[in-house]
């Protein structure tokens, strides 16, 4: 009879995690470094946290990059995502076009989605809006850290996207970009086990 070491056999779990944490933070990361400029339909844009009337500075530099897609010829339109936030008034969507307007966008160009809380959601609500407008593919745009998991979502949603993330993000100190990304683990690890799941 095998006699089970129950001390090693929780120390190799313990360290395949480890690994595969270790190997997800670096695939995350490298990740963010692609940047498939590309001419498509639409840039879609992950909503991030506006402040009032006010996009936040990390939810700025991915509209600004969508409007710098839009202007250099690479997409047609432009599609904001993100619903109201708790306490404010306004949705992110919303906030993000007025900004893009006021950058001289023309609002014919943009279209907007209120109703997402979370990323998941931005790519699901979004959807809509590319079915209603005959919109064949779109250039997703984020921060670096965040795209591996919005292009896997986009991916199982069927979209045909390709991946734009911010060239300058707001999470510049060592200590935000490790919390970004081992934020961006946690979420990452638990949407895979929610596709096996779901």
């Amino acid at each position: 009879m095998i006699k089970i070491n129950l001390k090693r056999v929780l120390l190799l779990i313990v360290a395949i995690c480890i690994v595969y944490v270790g190997y997800v933070s670096v695939d995350i990361y490298l990740y963010g470094n692609r940047n498939e400029i590309v001419e498509a339909d639409a840039a879609l844009v992950l909503g991030a946290a506006a402040w009032g009337d006010q996009p936040s500075p990390v939810f700025e530099e991915r509209i600004k990059h969508a409007i710098w897609l839009y202007k250099n010829g690479y997409v047609d339109k432009i599609i904001f995502t993100g619903g109201i936030g708790e306490g404010d008034k306004n949705s992110e969507a919303s906030v993000a076009k007025n900004y893009a307007i006021n950058h001289l966008v023309p609002s014919e160009d943009i279209f907007i989605e209120e109703q997402s809380k979370i990323t998941q959601e931005n790519i699901f609500y979004a959807i809509k809006i590319i079915e209603d407008n005959d919109i064949s593919n779109v250039v997703i745009v984020s921060d670096p850290l965040h795209m591996r998991r919005a292009m896997l979502m986009a991916s199982d949603y069927g979209l045909n996207a390709y991946s734009s993330p911010t060239p300058t993000t707001k999470y510049t100190s060592l200590k935000s970009q490790l919390t970004f990304l081992g934020r961006e683990v946690f979420f990452y690890v638990g949407y895979r086990v929610y596709r096996v799941i779901y």
